[in-house]
């Protein structure tokens, strides 16, 4: 029994049936009766593990195939009828090759298996920045996910209506995940994602980053909006006011972190709070009075494990205490709840692993191996929170008045830096780049390009992507954001990192919500305006962020600043324009600026 009129949806459905060819369909209305079913149909066939129901109310546990723990970049393709319209960014294919080649992987596909057909809203129900998906798959763990990562169910096609042919078509199949046979393919022209062969979260929640990245990125582009890679936070400070900031940072860049921040003692006492309102992604539109909103187009986190503490993100770990469906963690078989490397320092001795060996779980992990895979997730809703944002669900969404970039730099960038204007801060996003740490394959220290931290996520050619930056810049005119860019992570010469971080970053966004309201001034300097000394507070962290220390954080040296210019001129030319990238010019003219700046 379908859950809409709307002819679009069910001339889709049907064609995606004709196709894939299941014994039955089932279309998700998000009841708790239809739900509560598929959990214990999932638990019953051994798909989910029902967790310790005291300790962990709600949750459940899910192992993926060892060949199939994160999202496969050279297996996801955006296909365009004109090659240049995907960029150098992305893998492209001719849509009709691409039809043809996965037409006859999904060819009866289904067979022996449910097709569920999920509807869902990509924002709060009713929201004008809300977009309609419906995604069709055999997994009841993409159905359990997707209701806690969107507003699953009938009500989402309240926003679809009975006529609208604006809803996003998702089809996945796990087939029998074959990672030979993978795709993970979007059409943007034609609103529509194909997934085969996988199972694992970032390539089978099709909202996820197929659908609120990349698609959404190609509709903002045609709509007047942006769809980015940012978490949104909103700092209260003690007179009651709230300020929103968005935030671009590559991973391992302490995104989660900062979307969480709780603010340190001195801070609190003041009456300053912070509020989450997305860890992730960033859907911004310019509002009625000229200046630009933001919402969270989904209703959960699908956040990292390994690393996730008490210490480093207490409100994260909060999030995962019920209604959470963790992946790839381990299992301890003495009380039946989860761990993972980082959680506390005692691994379970009684354990299971990722992949489901039983171990020693302290022999296993001192022999240099880990009970949880480095990519392992838990699922939680929003709701879970505890700073979650009285704004969250808000359909109008929230005024943004500063965007900060960042990345993972030891010497180069200052801690805080904000653009002289919005092009200048299109610059700098264009410019977001990481150095490599020992964690990720290959030498440390390399310098990793990550344009807006969006580069796997673009869903058209980057040089359009950095022109409807600009243009929104236009748009917006003196209502846009400021732009600034932070680095947590400059380094002495012993290889230390010399600014705290965590909590202590509330120092900085405290800088930043003051120069977006003028009250305190700033040094210009050739790549932009510098905090003036005493202008960051650093009570209670004087003897760790002494002045000297504050000079080298602040330090332009110009040696390395011409380094970086002549890198970026390099990346600019041959990653980007000698691949098919139309680079505006108005990003090569502040290239020339910041060079004049620096040997003025």
């Amino acid at each position: 029994m379908s859950l809409t009129k709307n002819p679009n949806v069910l001339k889709w459905v049907d064609e995606m049936i004709a196709l894939c060819q299941p014994d039955q369909v089932v279309w998700i209305d998000g009841s708790a009766e239809q739900l509560d079913a598929l959990r214990k149909e999932a638990i019953g066939t051994g798909e989910m593990i029902e967790l310790n129901q005291e300790k962990l109310p709600g949750c459940l546990y899910h192992r993926t195939n060892p060949n199939d723990v994160a999202r496969v970049e050279d297996r996801t393709f955006i296909c365009t009828r004109n090659k240049e319209d995907a960029g150098p960014t992305n893998n492209w294919c001719d849509p009709q090759e691409m039809y043809a080649k996965l037409g006859k992987l999904y060819n009866g596909v289904m067979k022996g298996r449910t097709m569920y057909v999920i509807p869902y809203s990509m924002g709060p129900i009713g929201s004008p920045l809300a977009k309609v998906g419906v995604e069709v798959t055999d997994s009841i763990y993409v159905v359990l996910n997707m209701n806690i990562m969107t507003r699953m169910g009938a009500d989402a096609f309240k926003n679809l209506g009975d006529e609208s042919n604006d809803f996003v078509r998702g089809l996945h199949s796990k087939a029998d995940v074959n990672p030979d046979e993978r795709y993970i393919v979007q059409f943007p022209e034609d609103n529509t994602i194909w997934s085969i062969n996988s199972a694992y979260g970032g390539n089978v929640l099709l909202g996820k980053k197929c659908f609120a990245l990349r698609i959404a990125s190609f509709q903002g582009k045609n709509e007047g909006w942006m769809a980015e890679h940012m978490l949104i936070l909103g700092v209260k400070k003690p007179n009651g006011e709230v300020k929103y900031i968005t935030a671009a940072f590559p991973s391992a860049c302490g995104k989660t972190n900062l979307a969480m921040l709780i603010p340190p003692e001195g801070y609190k006492k003041d009456g300053y709070e912070v509020f989450t309102v997305g860890d992730d992604i960033a859907w911004m539109k310019p509002g009625e009075d000229g200046r630009l909103y933001a919402i969270n187009p989904e209703n959960g986190f699908f956040g990292v494990a390994p690393g996730t503490n008490e210490k480093s993100n207490p409100n994260a770990l909060h999030c995962a205490m019920k209604d959470t469906i963790f992946t790839n963690v381990a299992i301890n078989n003495d009380d039946n709840t989860v761990w993972w490397e980082k959680l506390d320092k005692n691994p379970p001795v009684n354990a299971t692993e990722w992949k489901g060996a039983k171990v020693n779980g302290v022999e296993y992990t001192a022999a240099g191996n880990t009970l949880a895979h480095p990519n392992s997730r838990f699922t939680a809703p929003a709701v879970n929170c505890p700073c979650i944002s009285p704004e969250f669900n808000n359909p109008a969404g929230v005024p943004i008045s500063a965007i900060i970039f960042g990345g993972r730099r030891a010497s180069t960038t200052p801690l805080v830096y904000q653009s002289f204007d919005w092009t200048h801060g299109t610059y700098i996003g264009s410019a977001v780049s990481s150095e490599t740490t020992a964690a990720a394959t290959g030498a440390v220290g390399v310098l990793r390009h990550d344009p807006m931290a969006m580069k796997p996520f673009i869903g058209y050619n980057v040089g359009d992507y950095w022109a409807h930056w600009l243009e929104m810049g236009e748009k917006l005119g003196d209502k846009a954001p400021k732009i600034f860019n932070v680095n947590w992570f400059k380094q002495n010469e012993n290889g230390n990192f010399i600014w705290p971080g965590f909590g202590d970053n509330m120092r900085v966004l405290d800088w930043i919500i003051k120069r977006c309201e003028g009250t305190v001034d700033a040094d210009e300097t050739a790549i932009g305006y510098l905090p003036k000394k005493g202008d960051i507070n650093l009570k209670g962290i004087e003897d760790e962020v002494t002045p000297e220390v504050m000079d080298k954080l602040l330090a332009v040296d110009k040696d390395l600043w011409t380094k970086e210019i002549a890198e970026m001129r390099r990346y600019y030319n041959d990653d980007i324009a000698a691949k098919g990238g139309k680079i505006p010019q108005a990003l090569y003219d502040e290239l020339d600026k910041i060079e004049a700046n620096l040997n003025k």
